[in-house]
């Protein structure tokens, strides 16, 4: 367990060195660094957040399209008749 946890805090921290340093990094990137089962769906989101949140780029590789996270998704201001 506890080696789990150094794997991914190292993978965690070299993404962000990364991501600050490019101000992008790509979702498949991402997710080779930290693959499924290694963060909670909590920690996962953080993760995304933080870099995010950092002004770090996130793209998806195959789509080009980048990742606003919730962001995207958020409704307009209703219009007025």
């Amino acid at each position: 367990m506890e080696n789990r946890i150094g794997k991914s805090y190292v993978a965690r921290k070299t993404l962000f060195a990364k991501g600050l340093k490019e101000g992008r990094l790509t979702v498949q990137e991402i997710e080779e660094a930290l693959p499924a089962g290694t963060l909670t769906a909590a920690e996962r989101w953080l993760l995304y957040y933080s870099l995010r949140a950092a002004q770090v780029e996130i793209i998806d590789e195959v789509t080009g399209q980048v990742d606003h996270g919730f962001m995207a998704e958020a409704p307009h201001a209703p219009q007025e008749h």
